[in-house]
């Protein structure tokens, strides 16, 4: 069974693909910042096939010595990382508060640059192909008043990741940025009804993007299915206008 890395792994989309992902014959490598309940009871659920590994990601430096060489090893094979973890800060440019702008580029930037860096080196010291599917946001391609900010972090990635696959496509590694639109999640829950249904109401569905229909984006991309794509972002949006 193949190994894939899921960061932020504990809630919302990154449970969601964590559990499509072990019910499709994956052993999911979990990160998450805290422990949660719907993530341990997965673990119980599938003992041999979820490792949890709590870790905070905006602790940048540390990434390849708590999570690559003392949690994983050198031994175990990755064949995929999915680089989910994000968090929003939303506001105005013109309220820009430059500490809560750097943590986010930590959390949503920096440490998926590190998470790729070292699982590319893995595979690599394996000799083995792989993927790397970085979770981009709609926001980057369409505006929204607050979002300016935290698009910037997902237009980071979405670049990064283009020229990851120029980089590395010869050695058989995968690099694609998924673009959900907006979902029923945590991350934005702090949405008001109505300002969720003008969202909604930019879409041709008119209605929140699945977070089912990212996961089995993500499970493709892992795929043999996938061997052609890379280089790409895959819009799943609802149809986002």
């Amino acid at each position: 069974m193949k190994n894939i890395i899921v960061t932020g792994a504990s809630k919302g989309l990154g449970l969601n693909i964590t559990e499509t992902l072990i019910s499709n014959n994956y052993n999911v490598i979990a990160i998450s910042r805290t422990s949660a309940d719907d993530l341990d009871k997965l673990q119980i659920q599938y003992p041999d096939n979820l490792i949890i590994i709590h870790y905070d990601l905006a602790d940048t430096r540390n990434i390849n010595k708590e999570i690559f060489r003392k949690s994983i090893g050198y031994d175990k094979i990755i064949h995929g990382l999915v680089n989910n973890a994000a968090v929003a800060y939303d506001d105005i440019v013109t309220n820009l508060n430059i500490d809560r702008l750097e943590e986010m580029y930590k959390i949503n930037v920096f440490s998926a640059m590190n998470m790729t860096k070292y699982t590319i080196r893995h595979m690599l010291l394996h000799k083995i192909p792989g993927h790397i599917i970085h979770i981009s946001s709609v926001s980057v391609h369409t505006g929204y008043k607050g979002l300016s900010m935290y698009a910037s972090t997902k237009g980071a990635l979405e670049a990064f990741s283009k020229n990851t696959a120029r980089e590395w496509g010869e050695m058989g590694i995968h690099s694609n940025c998924i673009v959900p639109g907006f979902m029923e999640t945590g991350m934005s829950s702090g949405l008001s009804p109505e300002q969720k249904n003008r969202i909604y109401n930019r879409t041709c569905l008119k209605k929140p993007t699945m977070t089912g229909s990212v996961s089995q984006t993500v499970l493709f991309l892992l795929s043999e299915g996938a061997v052609s794509i890379t280089g790409q972002n895959i819009h799943i949006d609802s149809g986002t206008i």
